[in-house]
């Protein structure tokens, strides 16, 4: 049990130091397009060696299961990665933390409108009370920022929408091949997208960077982005989804405190409002949808 806690909670404060990476990373003048190349590209070994191990003896994929995991890279991997990282161009990794929280919400909501799955009266309770506590932070730091803040929010909700539809439309490939294969196999495809977006987007001489940017985007690549996913996964065989989702709550908590110390990044009463707003609304929602 212990282990599987701690497993739990190192995986999400890997998972949260992703955004204090990437705002580092932009000290240094590289842009969105690049920085998302030099992750994935760092990435990309670990997760097609991932894909090839939990591949080993299995049968082929079918047509229409390539296809799936084709369009599930490039939704929940590629494009959700993209939208992020592009929206912390121009928000606090605090902001962007408590946006990405709102995840579980979005997946109900998607849920209800394609298979119209009912919305419990207390999971509409969460909703509005960590929706509310975003709109405290957002409205703050636009305050404090400028008019760039709705466009970096909104990259950044536009984000959260896409991983939630990678969510919901992963449930029955992962019964059929698995879900470190799928996962495997689908940030493998997101990967080569990022990278194929580089080459069409961006001139070769765009590749070179500060050397910081490079150290910067194999943290990222290794402790941010593969690591907590196999560290995520651990802590579920040992403590289930549902305590692992529990202590993911700490996230939000981590990048402030890690914004804070490592960024710079404002702390005030209002933001502690906001987040706890926000983890409250998700742990109502939650509770909700498992009563």
């Amino acid at each position: 049990m212990a282990a599987g806690l701690a497993l739990a909670l190192a995986g999400s404060i890997a998972f949260s130091g992703k955004a204090i990476i990437v705002k580092l990373a932009y000290r240094y003048g590289v842009d969105a397009v690049t920085l998302i190349m030099y992750r994935m590209l760092f990435a990309l070994p670990i997760f097609a060696a991932m894909a090839w191990w939990a591949s080993r003896g299995k049968a082929p994929l079918s047509t229409k299961d390539k296809w799936g995991v084709v369009g599930l890279g490039v939704t929940g991997y590629y494009l959700a990665s993209f939208l992020d990282f592009a929206g912390l161009a121009y928000i606090t990794a605090s902001l962007e933390r408590l946006i990405l929280y709102l995840n579980p919400t979005l997946v109900m909501v998607l849920g209800w409108a394609m298979y119209g799955k009912r919305i419990r009266w207390m999971q509409a309770v969460g909703m509005l009370i960590s929706y509310c506590g975003v709109v405290l932070v957002f409205g703050l730091e636009a305050r404090m920022q400028g008019a760039h803040t709705a466009w970096g929010a909104l990259l950044v909700f536009l984000s959260a929408a896409s991983y939630a539809v990678y969510l919901v439309y992963s449930g029955e490939m992962v019964q059929r091949i698995g879900s470190l294969r799928l996962v495997g196999l689908a940030t493998t495809v997101a990967c080569i997208c990022c990278l194929v977006q580089f080459v069409l987007l961006r001139p070769l001489s765009a590749a070179q960077v500060a050397p910081q940017v490079l150290w910067l985007s194999v943290l990222n690549a290794t402790l941010c982005t593969a690591a907590p996913v196999l560290i995520v996964m651990m802590a579920i065989e040992r403590i289930g989804a549902g305590m692992a989702a529990q202590v993911g709550m700490v996230g939000p908590l981590s990048t402030i405190l890690m914004g804070i110390w490592l960024l710079g990044e404002p702390f005030t009463l209002w933001i502690a409002a906001g987040t706890a707003l926000v983890v409250a609304g998700i742990f109502v929602f939650t509770r909700a949808a498992r009563g």
